[in-house]
């Protein structure tokens, strides 16, 4: 069974349009304007298994917030079908809840001017956590997260990346099977991020974990998730492994050659020098022409190699490729 599942899932506002100034303002009073029906998902179906970890990502107003508040029930949707940990969200709300975490980045679900500790307390007794497993997973995710000495200050006085590291303590505290992260590491700190990200894959990989992830962030992206869906204006624009992705919309590879010999060349169609210096060059690769093994092959074969580095292409290279709509014409590092 799939951990979450999506069929044709829809949601559409009605808006009534913004009035003028003056007379066409007092018209719009007397006599308002029929709304307008705004489409803000169209139809995206997927599937993700349990402990896969899946970034869901697209430009502001794509969709991703409003597919996420329809996954935790949060709002209820004008078409379609969706069952997250086999519970309908919007209508077994209370019984998902204690089988999913959320993070939302500009929400918070501790209490504003409580002590964490507090906030940690009630949670605690809303998903009826028994008393050994709550000290021994609070303990745990305080050092995880280095939020031992935030417990007892009041959510109202800490940091944004305080709160948050807060935050995504508070939603792992009761185990979640099931974890939908939006925009989670706004305002975290490099260390934090780390935590988090290393924090999420051994949860996934120990625990079996789903993860569900929307971040502008591509760090978070390449070292948290193995596939990637792409929604866009509401509907869903690409669905593949984050390898497969790489691999579909950028051709261009670059490899780095530490060599025995001073100078080294590869001579192979498809094949440019882009950097040369002393024991060392950087070969920019053509993959549709030349395959990167091949030039490996070449280079171990010619010269007696010391080192050797294939650089993947840079995820904001992928996306900006994905919305030109051309695989063809994506570029790799220095093509941007």
């Amino acid at each position: 069974m799939s951990a979450i599942r999506v069929e044709a899932l829809s949601k559409s506002f009605r808006v009534r349009p913004a009035p003028g100034r003056g007379w066409a303002r007092l018209r719009a009073a007397l006599r308002p304007p029929p709304a307008i029906v705004v489409p803000a998902v169209r139809g995206v179906s997927f599937a993700i298994a349990p402990g896969e970890r899946v970034a869901f990502i697209g430009p502001n107003g794509a969709g991703k917030s409003t597919t996420l508040k329809m996954l935790t029930g949060i709002l209820h949707p004008t078409g379609g079908h969706a069952e997250v940990a086999g519970f309908v969200p919007w209508r077994e709300r209370r019984r998902l809840a204690g089988r999913i975490g959320i993070v939302f980045g500009q929400r918070s679900q501790l209490w504003y001017q409580l002590p964490v500790r507090a906030s940690f307390d009630l949670l605690a007794r809303i998903y009826g956590i028994g008393r050994a497993a709550y000290g021994e997973r609070a303990a745990r995710l305080a050092a995880i997260f280095a939020i031992g000495d935030l417990l007892d200050r009041p959510v109202s006085a800490l940091s944004l990346g305080q709160r948050l590291r807060c935050e995504i303590a508070a939603a792992l505290l009761h185990a979640p099977s099931i974890l939908l992260l939006d925009e989670p590491t706004i305002g975290l700190d490099v260390t934090a991020k780390a935590a988090l990200r290393d924090h999420l894959n051994a949860l996934s990989r120990d625990e079996g974990t789903t993860v569900l992830l929307t971040s502008h962030d591509t760090g978070d992206i390449e070292r948290i998730c193995e596939r990637v869906i792409v929604i866009d204006h509401g509907s869903l624009l690409l669905d593949r492994p984050l390898a497969a992705l790489r691999d579909a919309y950028l051709r261009r590879r670059m490899i780095v050659l530490v060599t025995e010999e001073e100078h080294a060349a590869i001579d192979l169609p498809g094949v440019a020098v882009a950097a040369r210096e002393p024991h060392r060059l950087t070969l920019e690769v053509d993959t549709e022409v030349t395959p990167i093994e091949r030039v490996v092959g070449a280079a171990l074969t010619r010269h007696v190699v010391r080192d050797l580095v294939i650089e993947n292409p840079p995820l904001e290279e992928v996306i900006k490729a994905i919305y030109r709509g051309r695989p063809e014409a994506a570029a790799g590092p220095g093509h941007a």
